[in-house]
């Protein structure tokens, strides 16, 4: 039923919604990819090309894979919005955010539109914020390429172990406190069209279920090199216990954004981590 907006929210899985909803021009279909709190991913080309079919407009909330990791204008994306305070700042010290739109679409004046009505009616980000934008800008792909791939070896690892992949005691051990791990690198399924929609790398964030909420709520504590924190994209490795922010969460979940360290390092970390908490169970 409409808000107090006057707006419908229909269920983007679901296109025989789409149609019950009468979505056609006009309409924004928004999607976010990969998505929060859970870092996988969902294929753009198949809503765009739903979208654009009924004459909609496909949004895109690309902040947990900015460059160089996907491209959505490329997988027929009209617009694409950034939290330009996660990735693309990436020091956590600056308040940004960032709207672009496809060529074609500057063409036929939507940028011009977008940019006046911000002029009008939005904020306007001030010196100091600019500067730091584009300072961080300058090691963009940099920090982003590092933090995916230092997110992707710690997903393999913990998975790979939770598969039964190592029989020691570190695979044990892992298992006795760890029930899965998600991210858009165990998509396997899907591979196909992730790689072409994200060719850079999976993304940063990744999500871990332990075996108890009790133990999801006191991991956090125990780790040394991960802070807890609600918020991404910075340098440092963040984790949160998802519920603290997100009524709707499973209490298990920790949610998981990978710095710039030495993956060695945060994986000794997680391990300590764990015996900690298998000592005192």
């Amino acid at each position: 039923m409409p808000g107090l907006h006057g707006l419908v929210a229909v269920d983007l899985h679901d296109e025989a919604a789409w149609d019950a909803a009468g979505l056609g021009r006009g309409d924004l279909v928004h999607v976010e990819t990969p998505v929060n709190p859970t870092g996988e991913a969902v294929g753009l080309r198949r809503f765009a090309q739903l979208a654009h079919k009924r004459g909609a407009v496909l949004s895109v909330d690309a902040t947990f894979a900015p460059p160089p990791l996907q491209d959505p204008f490329r997988e027929g994306a009209d617009i694409v919005m950034h939290s330009g305070s996660k990735y693309l700042g990436g020091h956590s010290d600056l308040l940004c955010g960032v709207l672009a739109v496809r060529s074609e679409r500057v063409e036929e004046g939507w940028w011009e539109r977008l940019w006046r009505e911000r002029l009008l009616l939005g904020a306007v980000m001030g010196s100091l914020e600019g500067w730091l934008g584009v300072r961080s800008l300058r090691t963009l792909e940099l920090r982003v390429v590092r933090q995916s791939g230092n997110a992707e070896k710690l997903v393999g690892w913990l998975d790979g172990l939770l598969r039964g992949n190592g029989e020691g005691e570190e695979g044990k051990l892992v298992r006795q406190v760890v029930a899965r791990v998600r991210h858009a690198s165990l998509q396997k399924g899907e591979m196909g069209w992730l790689r072409e929609q994200m060719p850079g790398g999976f993304g940063p964030v990744f999500a871990v279920y332990m075996t108890t909420s009790e133990l999801a709520k006191r991991l956090p504590s125990k780790l040394k090199l991960f802070h807890h924190a609600t918020s991404l994209g910075g340098v440092e490795s963040l984790i949160e216990w998802r519920r603290m922010s997100d009524a709707d969460v499973d209490e298990r979940l920790l949610r998981v954004s990978v710095g710039v360290e030495s993956w060695e390092d945060l994986r000794e970390d997680l391990l300590q981590g764990f015996k900690a908490l298998a000592a005192e169970q």
